[in-house]
């Protein structure tokens, strides 16, 4: 590892932690309160536990599961010190996110040779970062020496084509977009015919994020990978559904009417700075199975993270 590669990570790292404070004052700080006086891990430090948890907006489910797993760790072995507590829960919580295809690679923004133009639907309701997460990726592709093209078909919210628009001139990438109420299917077919006439490495496309009327969203996202897939065979490679992290259970059901209406393969949580629900990164990706691959950590470009599961945990939990 080089020395640039390891400030960055350095610098990484630091984000990460300052971003996840009040979630980590929220889980980490409360689970030590609850250890306080305690030689083991009793029935009365589980059902503390369970309500960190479950505050922190893991949701139910998942925080059964952790617990249940506790609860026979502590049968088997008899005894469990509180110092061997925390590691085993960065254990079983990291094995608890899902794995997805970029887990452990060292080049985080590079494209798959035999996948270009490389296709990214990006999904989500309005208001949770989904353009600001598709300017924040162009712009972070661009820098890997990838070329970059945007879609701008969301052509129903008033603004969503000027709001693109800036993001392509604040990463310098170009865009195909049409006017405000022209069919999203068409801006997408023009979009990776653009991109594969010039050569394009990256296709990132916005969509609408209504969810007012489930079949029409599911009938829209039909529409626009159907088409797409008359100039791009495999597309998309990715659908990406952005959630806003800092609504706790509001993303979960998010994220169900979403997997519902297409077939998400990839999660992108913002807005984790500030907010003490960072546990729904947990929740989510244990509950549906979709992989988280970028977290949100504040305003600046590089604030938008490529997620690796072990960094979250250890963070979220104090480990050094």
């Amino acid at each position: 590892m080089g020395i640039f590669k390891k400030l960055f990570s350095k610098e990484k790292k630091q984000t990460l932690d300052k971003g996840l404070e009040r979630t980590k004052q929220g889980v980490f700080d409360k689970i030590s309160r609850a250890l306080v006086g305690k030689k083991t891990i009793d029935d009365d430090f589980l059902d503390n536990l369970e309500e960190i948890f479950i505050t922190s907006d893991m949701g139910i489910d998942t925080t059964l599961k952790i617990i249940d797993r506790l609860q026979k760790r502590v049968a088997k072995d008899k005894y469990i010190s509180t110092s061997e507590l925390n590691n085993w829960l960065v254990e079983e919580i990291t094995d608890l996110l899902a794995e997805s295809d970029h887990d452990n690679n060292e080049e985080d923004f590079k494209v798959p040779a035999d996948k270009k133009p490389y296709v990214i639907m990006v999904v989500g309701v309005n208001g949770v970062g989904k353009t600001t997460t598709i300017g924040k990726l162009a712009a972070q592709y661009k820098n890997a020496g990838n070329k970059v093209i945007l879609g701008a078909a969301d052509t129903f919210r008033a603004a969503a084509i000027e709001q693109l628009d800036e993001w392509a001139r604040r990463a310098d990438v170009p865009i195909v977009k049409q006017q405000q109420g022209s069919d999203p299917a068409s801006v997408a077919f023009d979009t990776l015919q653009s991109a594969k006439s010039t050569g394009a490495d990256v296709v990132l496309i916005d969509t609408a994020g209504r969810l007012h009327n489930k079949k029409g969203l599911m009938d829209e996202l039909t529409k626009i990978r159907r088409v797409m897939q008359k100039v791009v065979p495999d597309a998309p490679h990715e659908v990406l559904l952005v959630l806003d992290g800092s609504t706790g259970q509001n993303a979960f059901e998010q994220a169900k009417q979403f997997v519902a209406a297409t077939q998400v393969n990839e999660l992108a949580i913002t807005k984790l700075d500030g907010t003490a629900k960072g546990g729904v990164v947990i929740g989510i990706s244990d509950q549906f199975k979709i992989p988280v691959k970028y977290i949100g950590l504040g305003e600046r470009i590089e604030d938008l993270q490529v997620f690796d599961k072990k960094e979250f945990v250890e963070s979220l939990f104090g480990k050094r």
